[in-house]
């Protein structure tokens, strides 16, 4: 990242007990408008809605314990099926040096912000004016990570979405909360709102104060002499340029079958299929560069010369594009639309599964038809046969299959043919709750 965050103040971690169960399954989680922002951001940044209802079932159920909020970070004990709490965080993203003066300076100017603070209140001004500055008080869908010691490998668990839901509960209770997550304490932030109205104050006198001869000012810097204006200016570098926007969506690339003039060997059509699907992957690139998380990611291993056909096809869905990559690759349409529906739900993980089975460890699988068994409303989870690493419901044409990514994939029968039925989950009660009641 090109901004230097600021550094933790470990001083001004806050340690709250456990909030009791939420009362009513329909109520909402938080009443005032800064919670309500914290839950978007959450609800955006997730990839999963079934594991964000978990995670609400798991907060209003009391199953998050006392959470200890830092500069930058919020942890619990989170109860889960295991007699043992997971412990579980979400990261903030901190404001920098120059954001926080920004902000300070914003909430210095009017009285009325400072009171609403000490009232308990986020002044919903104060947020707009510091957005319209460039100061993201309010998180957005990239600036929560959140963390669990449990299997899970969601983004994110259940039992991290129980702890961001809590969060919300106490950001109801005590906007300084936010604000100690952004980065600084309510003490620390007291304390030099104090100093900076003193210091305004005094400016302000000295502005009316007869001015004297203070003696010889620093000299102008010469035309031409970048290093010596720098120094008398005492600024700061400029900031780093922005980055490049994320187009809406890539573009088509040029159209070549009733333009171009044929070349000997050269089929139009293939050629502009290409330059579409390299505009595709360019944007793709582009979108995982600007990430928040870009920097953790580990490079993707190149695809072999199946997995990138399969890709190709699942971008580029044209019946010409898919009758081609089939004849080249030896596969039957059938079996083609197979892999691509698996590539669909989970890439090539996911068409791993669909043609790789695999033994898993016994421990793994004793572990989750434990977890199924303790997950299950009634206590008692349908039958299952067991065949190296998918299991299969007793008499419905249901199946999940366990990759070797440590996720479950769900599977239907059609017309005698076992077909990928959606993306994957580390928890198989999802997956087979979702699958029966489909």
């Amino acid at each position: 990242m090109s901004r230097r965050a600021a550094q933790p103040r470990m001083d001004s971690a806050r340690t709250f007990e456990a909030l009791p169960p939420a009362k009513g399954s329909r109520a909402p989680f938080t009443e005032s408008w800064w919670g309500r922002e914290w839950l978007r951001a959450l609800e955006q940044s997730s990839l999963d809605s079934g594991r964000l209802q978990r995670g609400r079932t798991y907060a209003r159920g009391g199953a998050v314990g006392q959470v200890t909020v830092a500069p930058g970070s919020a942890t619990a004990p989170v109860q889960g099926s295991r007699r043992t709490p997971y412990r579980s965080t979400v990261q903030v993203e901190q404001l920098t040096d120059r954001q926080w003066d920004q902000l300070l300076d914003m909430i210095a100017q009017r009285a009325a912000n400072i009171a609403a603070l000490l009232d308990g209140e986020m002044p919903a001004g104060l947020a707009d004016d510091a957005a319209a500055a460039g100061v993201p008080l309010l998180p957005g869908p990239r600036d929560l990570d959140p963390e669990c010691s449990c299997p899970d490998w969601g983004y994110p668990c259940k039992h991290a979405a129980a702890l961001c839901y809590q969060l919300a509960r106490l950001l109801d209770r005590d906007p300084f909360v936010l604000l100690l997550l952004r980065g600084r304490g309510e003490r620390e932030l007291m304390d030099e709102l104090g100093r900076r109205n003193t210091a305004r104050a005094a400016v302000e006198a000295a502005a009316h104060a007869p001015t004297a001869d203070t003696g010889p000012t620093m000299p102008t810097a010469r035309a031409g002499d970048p290093a010596a204006a720098a120094f008398a200016s005492r600024t700061e570098l400029p900031p780093l340029p922005a980055p490049p926007l994320l187009p809406e969506r890539p573009g088509r690339g040029p159209a070549l079958v009733d333009t171009a003039v044929p070349e000997p060997g050269v089929d139009p059509a293939t050629l502009e299929l290409l330059a579409a699907d390299a505009a595709t992957r360019a944007h793709h690139l582009l979108a995982a560069a600007l990430s928040a998380r870009h920097a953790d990611t580990a490079p993707t291993p190149p695809l072999a010369e199946w997995q990138d056909a399969v890709r190709l096809a699942a971008t580029h869905p044209t019946p010409e594009a898919l009758a081609r990559i089939s004849s080249n690759c030896g596969r039957t349409p059938g079996e083609l639309a197979a892999a691509v529906r698996a590539w669909r739900y989970g890439g090539p993980a996911s068409l791993d599964v669909l043609e790789n089975p695999w033994n898993p460890p016994t421990a793994r699988l004793e572990r989750d038809r434990a977890a199924l068994q303790a997950d299950w409303a009634d206590a008692k989870p349908p039958r299952l046969r067991t065949f190296r690493n998918r299991w299969t419901v007793e008499g419905r044409d249901i199946q999940l299959r366990l990759g070797q990514d440590g996720l479950w994939y769900p599977y239907t029968k059609d017309r005698g043919t076992w077909q990928p039925a959606g993306p994957p989950d580390t928890d198989p009660a999802i997956i087979l709750t979702a699958l029966l009641t489909s």
